[in-house]
């Protein structure tokens, strides 16, 4: 599983591909980006490109903001080995690329990924949500009236996603057909159709 650190190192890198950044600017295009689940603190963004400096992946260009107030202010550019290190990782497909928060910023940079690779990842993350559905659908608990709308409410919100993820596999094998191109199948087992709607299970979705 990637951590959290390697998933905003590689949105970094993918939004410095567009443009020069500054640090304000930088991690107000990562919270739209990310922060539909959490939203990006400085102190989780200067450490991430300070390690992004050492490794080269990154450089520091400074500038004055205005010509009124001639203040410094450092921009973060892309360097050609950061460039290269984001198309080989943008480019994975195995099962750390269907994780909730990895999935996230992968499907961001999906424009920039192959048909074949949207399509992998795609059926990775419904498979592994239909796990998840699987999982909590045989599961039994207690009786409590809030635990059990909280876990209707959560396993509601992974069916959505499920249904959202078919739609979209089908839209990519849409356009594959359209253009004559090959979608490469994916590597793991076919994934089994979402099962209808039993008893609400009492326990937390992991």
């Amino acid at each position: 599983m990637p951590s959290k650190g390697a998933t905003l190192e590689l949105a970094v890198l993918g939004l410095l591909q567009e443009s020069p950044l500054h640090g304000y600017e930088l991690r107000k295009r990562l919270n739209l980006l990310l922060g539909w689940t959490r939203l990006l603190s400085y102190g989780s963004l200067y450490p991430a490109l300070k390690r992004m400096l050492r490794a080269g992946w990154i450089t520091e260009v400074t500038t004055m903001s205005t010509a009124v107030s001639r203040r410094q202010r450092i921009v973060y550019q892309i360097t050609p080995a950061g460039t290269e290190y984001f198309a080989s990782e943008i480019t994975e497909a195995g099962p750390a690329a269907w994780e909730d928060e990895s999935f996230n910023m992968r499907f961001a940079f999906f424009s920039r990924t192959d048909a074949g690779v949207r399509m992998r990842i795609l059926e990775g993350r419904r498979s592994r949500l239909q796990e998840r559905l699987d999982r909590a659908r045989s599961l039994h608990g207690g009786s409590d009236r809030y635990v059990t709308e909280l876990q209707r409410h959560a396993i509601e919100s992974v069916e959505r996603e499920v249904r959202w993820l078919a739609d979209l596999i089908e839209a990519e094998r849409t356009s594959s057909d359209r253009s004559g191109s090959r979608v490469v199948p994916p590597a793991q087992a076919p994934v089994s159709p979402v099962a209808p709607k039993t008893a609400v299970p009492k326990t937390e979705i992991s």
